[in-house]
């Protein structure tokens, strides 16, 4: 298992001197946005696929410092009622997955995406409740006129092009737990599965490990990022929380560097799960700790997953 970071945390470098930085941190892998949410910066498929020797020097440069793409990062919304932004989103995917098969990257992570609850809705409707009966009539609606058929098609063409689609249980899109990445699969393709990012899982109420083995087989990617739940605000407030991540001390719960939401205990049983599912690839450190530096937080994170990660497979077992 290895130990990666997601560059966008360094967007305002060079893409090279963002992996001179992860080589002197002793991490293995990158994992890169190409657009949409996650910046392109580091890497742009409008540039990458059309321009072989910008190609050339893009690998060249990965592997002069020993690094691995864990993969590539096209957060977006491709379901969004607003159909110009929708259409982008699907675009930016699509040229991923294609530029993935190019450089021989396995997984391309994403969002679900929402969509509104009609054809004539302006903004995402995300539907966390079964009753007024609105609720479900909205649900059914966009999973059967929009989620489904979309990631249908996506599933095909991923497949065509021998790419994994990851997808981040988030809530606010359709796919935010495990029951609703599992039934996209089911209804879309087994080549669609998670990128595993326990953060929005804890503030959930939900057991990461329990998450893990429910997800044997379909976990293609991991983001190393924890959660802090504020015991008092949560007590009176209940973890949906509309305030600002800056407002921390407030908040029901807050994002935090690996360690500072959960111990080492909560994270060594964490990559055992991961082993016994058979997740063995790479542990990417997404940065979003409002309460240190990007610099800070990656160290703490690098030192904590350390001291847990397990890098060796045992060995033939010896009985006296």
């Amino acid at each position: 298992m290895k130990i990666g970071v997601l560059t966008a945390m360094w967007s305002d470098i060079p893409f090279e001197a963002a992996l001179d930085r992860a080589q002197s941190l002793g991490l293995e892998a990158v994992e890169l946005g190409t657009g949409n949410y996650a910046p392109t910066s580091h890497c742009n498929p409008s540039v990458l696929l059309e321009d072989e020797g910008a190609r050339k020097r893009f690998q060249k440069a990965l592997e002069s410092r020993n690094l691995i793409v864990s993969a590539l990062s096209c957060h977006g919304n491709p379901l969004h009622p607003n159909k110009e932004y929708a259409r982008a989103c699907h675009e930016t995917h699509r040229k991923t997955v294609l530029l993935a098969e190019m450089l021989g990257i396995e997984a391309v992570c994403n969002f679900s995406g929402c969509p509104g609850d009609s054809p004539r809705a302006k903004y995402p409707n995300w539907v966390t409740c079964a009753w007024p009966p609105d609720y479900p009539q909205i649900l059914e609606w966009q999973w059967k006129r929009k989620v489904i058929p979309y990631w249908k098609a996506e599933s095909k063409f991923a497949r065509q092009h021998r790419v994994h689609i990851a997808f981040e249980m988030h809530p606010g899109f359709v796919v935010y737990n495990p029951e609703t990445l599992l039934k996209l699969r089911k209804h879309c393709g087994d080549n669609l599965g998670a990128n595993f990012d326990p953060s929005h899982l804890f503030w959930q109420g939900i057991d990461a490990v329990a998450a893990i083995r429910a997800l044997e087989g379909c976990i293609y990617h991991v983001h190393a990022k924890d959660t802090r739940v504020d015991p008092m605000n949560m007590a009176l407030n209940g973890v949906l929380d509309t305030k600002n991540y800056t407002d921390e001390i407030h908040r029901s719960w807050i994002f935090r560097s690996v360690g500072y939401g959960h111990d080492a205990g909560v994270w060594k049983d964490i990559v055992s799960a991961f082993r016994m599912v058979g997740y063995d690839h790479v542990l990417s450190i997404e940065h979003e700790d409002s309460l240190m530096s990007g610099g800070e937080g990656l160290q703490k994170a690098v030192e904590m997953l350390r001291s847990v990660v397990i890098r060796e497979q045992p060995g033939e077992a010896y009985w006296a």
